[in-house]
Order: C-alpha cells, then structure tokens, then sequence
C-alpha cells in the first residue's frame, strides 16, 4: 500500500487509462477515466460504496500503471484496445469476437484471398461484418467469387512463384489462376478494389462498369464474353437485393435492451434494416453485481469494437455514463454521424418495451437450457459413479492417451472434463522422455507421474505464497482417470496411485475390433453398458476427444521435429533463419521447390544458396533464375 499511496500523490488530473496488476504482474481491471487521479483514488478509500465485487478487486491490487491520454474518446478506445489484449479478470468481457462471421480481404498478400473468418486480427487485411447470418454471408461470398473469379486456395503467392500448373477451379471457370500467370498481379489486385466496392455496398458503381464492358464487348462481336459480363450483372444485382449490409438508410437501426435477472443480465439486441425487423441476438453476463449502466456500456463498447459496418442510429433501453464519447468514438470510426439514443415515448420506445420482452424471455430459456444441461450432466456423472462403485461423484475426469510411430517422437495427453464438459484450457500435452519404443503402459505412467508431481509442485508454490490458487495449471487432482486402454492399462496405473499414495480412481475405456468404443473397465472386469444410453455417449465422446487430441499433437512434434532435423541440418540456417523461410513459404516443400532467388528474398544469399544445394544435390541444373 505504501508504493500505491505515493503512486496516488502522483496521478494527473487529466484523461486516460489506468491498469490494475496483482502481485504476479497479471493486468486484473483496465478502466479509462476523465480525471484519473480522482477516478483511480477512489478504489482506495470510501470503500462502504463498493461493490462486492470491486471490494474483491481492489483486494488483490498490487501495482497499477496509467496511460494519459488527450481527449476522453481516445481513452475510451484506449480502454477497449487493452480490454481486448488482456482480458482481465474483473472486467465485464463479452464472449470472443470468434462468434460473429465476417469478410476478410487479405489485401496485405500479393495476391489476395477473400473468405469468411470469426477471428479479427491486426494483419494488414480489411474486414467486413459481424454479420447476423452465416447462412446469408456465405451466399455473398459465393456470389462474389463465382462473380470476380478469385481464388479459393490457401497458397501463399509472390510475384516471382506465378509458374504453378493452374488447377481444377481454373479450368471450369471459376478462378482467373493467379497461380499460373494467367492474370497480371495489377489486374487480380484491382478485382478486389471491386470486391471492396461490392462490400461496401457500392453495387451501382459496378454493375455500371461491367455493363460498359458488355457492351462493348457486344459491339466487337464478342457474344460470349458479352454473356459472361451480362451474368456477372445479374448477380450483383441479386447480391444487392439480398445482402443485408448496413446503408445510410434512417431506416436501419439496432435496437439493444438489458434486463436483469435474478443472477445475470441478458442483453438483446434487434438488428432493423430497411424498416423490418431481419435479426435478432442476445448476451447472457454473470455480472449481476456491477450496476446496469456500466454493463451495457461495456457492451456496447465491446460489441462494435470490431464491427466495420454501423447503423446511424443505435437506441438503447437505459441511459449510460460515456453516451457522448462513444457516440464520437463511432462517428469518427464511420466516418458519419452516429447517434444513440435512449427512447422514453414514440414508436422507437416501442421497440424498445419489445426488445426488453424478448430479453426476459431469451433469459429463461437461456436458464432453463443450462439447467437441464446441468441436470443432464449430473445424471451421466451419477450413472457412472454407481456403475463402477465410486465413492463420490466425479466432478473432474481425466482421460489419458499415448500417440506414436514404431515407438518414435512418443506424445502423451491429458483431456480434462468437468461436471461432463470438456475443459480445454486444461488439457496437457506431455513429450515422451524417458521410455524408448512403443511401450504405452510405461509411457502413460511417465504422463501421469510428471502430471501429479507438477501439481505437487505448484501446491508447495501455493503454501510458500510464490503461486496464486488462480494460476495453477496442474490442480486439482481428478476425481476419477479414464485411460484409453484395456486392462493392462489400468493395472501399470493403479499400481502407480498405490505408490504416489493418492486414492484416484482408474478405469479403462475398451474398443471393439472396429476401433470404436465397446465398454469400461478395471484391471478385472468388463462393466456393460447400455449403448443407447447417455452414458454410454458420453464415454464415447470422451474416448473420441481425447484420441483426436493425441493425434493431433503427435502430428504437430512430428512436423516440427521434420523441419527442424531438414533445415537446421544446412550450414548457416539457425531458429531465426528456419522461422522466416517457414513464416513466407509455409512447408518445407515450397522450400524445397524454390529456386536461389526466391530464398535470397527472404534470408541472405550465402546461405539461400547452401538451402539449395541441401535439397538439390545430384541435380543437373543451378537453380539460377
């Protein structure tokens, strides 16, 4: 407290952010303010005003920094930059913007690629969304590839590597085969200033473009080609019709109302374009302890932090603090007015007391479906425990599988499922050390001593007060280990528990001959089970899971270990070396199929050279350009 006192004395009396650390340096609050010393002071004193949850907080408070800023908008968007960086703990947080589809142009490739992500990242490309309907978005993608013909492919083209054989997208018309020379780099980038327009909404532009080019394509007696751009036409105009994209329209609006429950809020917003109602979403937040006003601005701030296309107009159910800098922040984002307002009469109010309805509803039945999940998921845990005699439910499952090749570059890993749900944060990837060929009962054992050691490890941390409760990756220990094995299995693991002292139980979980779950075992008998029941599901998504992660991580040592045994072996390619060929050509058969020049771009030519004299050796021919 002393070095957060004397930091307090020091705050300005100006706008900005400031960022709380605990005592493990991890950022736990961001907030913005007007005035931060007053703002960032008041955390520390008058705290019978707090919230419970903000009492918690401050609780945990080590360290703080600020950034100062000019104007109150710029720390608003300040605030929902880090925000979205670190995630912190006690900030109101909306789920990842991963949910909503959007357009991406990769305009910052060569030649670029458009396709549909749920991802908005910092990469140079342009994005065009959220949109309401994946359904709706994926026809416009389709209409404007079929349209501009552009590549599907995930190739990472330069100007210097367009001499690949074009492929069957090409040849029944669907791609201009930027690949194969077939359409000049200035040509292919200027499509997509097409498509851009096309996005934005600018279907006019175009189509009046391509008429000229039927046209005169008509008046060279070029029929065909004529044809095409007719095509090209009707499919903008198709496109035009039904894209809901925002326009400057007064009629287009997104209406959001927040309603309190007993436990969380619900948040839903309408989507009106054109005058009608064409969509609908809505938000559960387990915020119930932070007041109303400030849950919806940070909703309101997070959700259009990414979107690309707004409406002019946003009404809300409920008046909140920084009205004015949002509305600022997304009229300078836009770049034209946009306005929030909260309706008290009129038809807008209307919609409001309607959207607040729908709300209320999307609430209990967002409760009533995580009930009988919940529900659901305590009868699977209750029919496995009194299948195999356990003493207690079991809330946290660990399932174990070993993943390798004649015994070579051996994977093991963990899944974890809580209350029946996986919980991937948790799931561990081991490398095998120190068992040699294909032994799974020995290398199983290895995975789950050095598991159970970590965790001994991290509770020593804890008790010494080097290690937050919170940060542990390794705690708790599981109720129950479901091995993908047999009955051998189960005996080298039980064995182990006896020897660790530790009373978890271990059951194996048995294929049939066609590799797919059949029972569950102990080191002596088979249980049956019903393979119509829930039960008997839920074993069968678990052995899945946990075999599909294995392979995965297996493949993913497997192609790290390849790469780094082919390049590191060439005379002058260290780790940075390796990381900029693989970062620009993606395998290490693009590497192996490029010439000297095309690798002198990206590392020295000593060293390009000895690339390609490693994989070229015996061959006739220089590899000179």
């Amino acid at each position: 407290m002393d070095k957060i006192k004397e930091k307090l004395k020091n705050l300005p009396m100006s706008p900005g952010v400031y960022i709380m650390r605990d005592s493990s340096g991890e950022v736990i609050y961001v907030g913005k303010s007007k005035l931060l010393k007053n703002r960032v002071s008041q955390y520390f004193m008058h705290s019978k005003n707090h919230t419970p949850k903000t009492l918690a907080m401050v609780e945990h408070i080590a360290d703080f920094d600020y950034i100062m800023t000019d104007t109150e908008v710029e720390a608003l968007v300040l605030e929902c930059n880090l925000i979205k960086k670190y995630r912190p703990k006690y900030n109101i947080l909306l789920k990842d913007d991963k949910q909503y589809p959007y357009i991406k142009l990769t305009l910052g490739e060569p030649y670029p690629r458009v396709y549909i992500t749920r991802k908005v990242i910092r990469d140079g490309s342009k994005y065009f969304g959220p949109y309401m309907s994946a359904y709706n978005v994926k026809n416009a993608l389709d209409t404007i590839k079929r349209v501009f013909k552009v590549r599907s492919c995930s190739k990472r083209l330069s100007p210097n590597q367009c001499s690949l054989r074009p492929c069957l997208y090409h040849h029944i018309g669907q791609c201009s085969a930027p690949c194969s020379g077939s359409i000049s780099q200035e040509e292919y980038r200027d499509t997509f200033n097409r498509i851009e327009a096309v996005l934005d909404g600018k279907y006019n532009k175009i189509t009046s473009e391509l008429e000229e080019m039927m046209y005169d394509a008509s008046d060279r007696l070029e029929f065909e080609k004529a044809a095409r751009y007719r095509d090209r036409i009707e499919a903008l105009k198709i496109l035009g019709e039904k894209q809901k994209m925002i326009s400057t329209s007064v009629d287009n609006r997104d209406i959001i109302g927040i309603y309190k429950g007993e436990l969380e809020y619900c948040i839903q917003i309408f989507y009106m374009r054109g005058g009608k109602i064409q969509g609908s979403e809505y938000f559960v937040i387990n915020e119930i302890d932070s007041e109303k006003a400030e849950v919806l601005s940070e909703f309101v701030k997070q959700y259009y932090f990414t979107a690309t296309n707004i409406p002019r107009e946003i009404l809300l159910s409920d008046n909140i603090d920084d009205i004015d800098e949002i509305e600022a922040w997304l009229s300078e984002k836009t770049g034209h007015k946009i306005k929030l307002l909260v309706p008290v009469r009129g038809e807008k109010a209307k919609l409001i007391n309607t959207v607040l309805k729908n709300a209320e509803e999307s609430l209990r039945q967002h409760i009533f479906k995580m009930n009988r999940e919940i529900s659901e998921q305590n009868d699977v845990l209750a029919e496995l425990s009194k299948l195999l005699s356990l003493n207690k439910i079991p809330f946290r499952i660990e399932s174990y599988d070993i993943s390798n090749i004649s015994g070579a570059e051996s994977v093991g890993v963990c899944v974890v499922y809580n209350n029946a749900k996986p919980a991937k944060k948790c799931y561990r990837k081991f490398n095998i050390k120190t068992v040699e060929g294909a032994d799974d009962y020995e290398s199983t054992k290895e995975v789950i001593s050095r598991r159970i050691n970590r965790a001994y490890a991290e509770a020593e941390a804890i008790e010494r007060g080097e290690l937050a409760e919170d940060k542990a990756k390794f705690l708790p220990l599981p109720d129950l280990i479901l091995l993908d094995g047999g009955k051998g299995h189960v005996s080298t693991i039980r064995l182990l528990m006896e020897t660790l002292g530790e009373d978890i139980e271990v059951f194996g979980m048995v294929k049939d001959d066609n590799h797919r779950t059949r029972t569950i075992t102990d080191d002596t008998t088979e249980y049956d089970i019903d393979t119509d029941s829930r039960l008997f599901r839920f074993l069968y998504e678990l052995q899945e899971e946990v075999h599909r992660f294995a392979i995965e991580a297996f493949r993913k040592r497997h192609e790290n270990t390849s790469v780094f045994s082919a390049l590191e072996a060439i005379d002058g390619v260290g780790p940075a070396k390796r990381k900029k060929l693989l970062n620009v050509f993606m395998s290490i058969d693009r590497i192996k199929t490029a010439d000297i020049n095309e690798l002198a771009e990206v590392i020295d030519r000593h060293t390009a050279e000895n690339v390609y004299n490693y994989f070229h050796e015996g061959d006739d021919n220089d590899g000179q350009a």
